[in-house]
């Protein structure tokens, strides 16, 4: 009995200092991967130019890789049979993969936004059912904020599958505002006001000039189509002034008119 617990006591503290060099592996490793990765890889394909997006979806997934090896390796150290652990994690991950198939599509989803590249982090989008700024295409979800400043997460299958519209891949956009008339108004003179006075405004691009033409008709006068056009970072600001220069054009109030005939 003495002899069992000597030997068992002789391999716990093998096996504990095991143990603690197996920690003190996993805590230096993932300090290395770190550094190589989030410091020296991101710093030389900052240096070489290489898009944010790119850079950012590359270390990612070299982040999972060398974690995965980590993790084996360790098991190797503890004097564990990795094959059979890889075979294990091999098995594993096909089940995962069957049972979490949407987390797979949006992995490969990932992959082909990286080589179409519909858009890059800092771009103006509407994807997914979202509208705002990319900040970073992960492995499996895309990290967007809205107008309103709300951090949100939408998954690249989503993207990549829907409508992807991309507000700053072109050099200027349209802003579309209407201006409604009365019947007392003359159309052609409230276009020429307004081309006049669009053309004044701040950030308004001079070259396609702002289009102001007659839309539509109402039982209240004609509508006016009042169309600037904009760099998109200065969308916003142009779209408030724009309505601003149509609520002081001094267009009278427009109210519908009827004519009752009386039999």
């Amino acid at each position: 009995m003495e002899a069992t617990i000597q030997y068992l006591m002789n391999h716990a503290v093998d096996f504990g200092l095991k143990l603690l060099g197996a920690l003190a592996l996993w805590i230096v490793g993932g300090w290395l991967i770190k550094f190589l990765l989030g410091n020296l890889l991101s710093r030389g394909m900052t240096r070489q130019k290489v898009d944010v997006t790119v850079s950012g979806y590359v270390v990612s997934a070299l982040t999972v890789v060398l974690k995965i090896i980590l993790a084996i390796s360790i098991l190797g150290f503890l004097g564990l049979p990795t094959t059979t652990f890889a075979g294990l994690i091999a098995a594993a991950g096909l089940a995962i993969g069957m049972a979490w198939s949407g987390l797979l599509s949006n992995f490969a989803a990932g992959a082909f936004l990286m080589i179409l590249r519909p858009f890059k982090a800092g771009d103006f989008i509407s994807a997914g059912g979202v509208i705002g700024t990319v900040q970073e295409v992960g492995l499996f979800v895309t990290t967007i904020h809205t107008m309103d400043n709300v951090r949100t997460f939408v998954g690249n299958n989503k993207i990549f599958s829907d409508t992807i519209q991309n507000f700053t891949a072109n050099p200027f956009r349209r802003v579309e505002l209407v201006a409604q008339l009365s019947h007392q108004d003359n159309p052609q003179a409230a276009r020429a006001l307004l081309k006049e006075r669009l053309a004044k405004l701040p950030n308004v691009v001079a070259t396609p000039a702002p289009e102001v033409d007659i839309l539509t008709f109402t039982p209240m006068g004609p509508v006016l189509s009042v169309r600037p056009f904009v760099h998109n970072d200065h969308y916003w600001q142009v779209y408030f002034d724009t309505n601003q220069v149509i609520s002081e054009a001094g267009f009278a109030i427009p109210e519908q008119h009827f004519h009752v005939k009386q039999a």
